[in-house]
């Protein structure tokens, strides 16, 4: 197996795995929504009314992450080999 044969792979995988991280998250976020906001409201000592724009700041921030530090590198790799 060459380089970019391996690191295609590796991207591939790690994009696959950042994404399910993601949905994960969101899907937990609006099911679970009242006691995770419970949780953290008392764990970090903050307003409830706040948490939901901190959670959408932490989803977009993740999901911005995920393209530029492995969807894209996956997609050059693919683009030339």
């Amino acid at each position: 197996m060459n380089e970019i044969e391996f690191f295609t792979i590796f991207f591939g995988w790690c994009s696959v795995i950042n994404i399910s991280l993601l949905v994960l998250s969101t899907i937990s976020l609006i099911l679970m929504r009242e006691p995770i906001l419970r949780i953290h409201s008392k764990l970090f000592k903050l307003d409830q009314s706040s948490l939901p724009a901190i959670y959408f700041q932490y989803l977009a921030g993740y999901k911005i992450a995920i393209l530029i530090f492995n969807l894209v590198p996956y997609i050059a790799l693919k683009v030339i080999n």
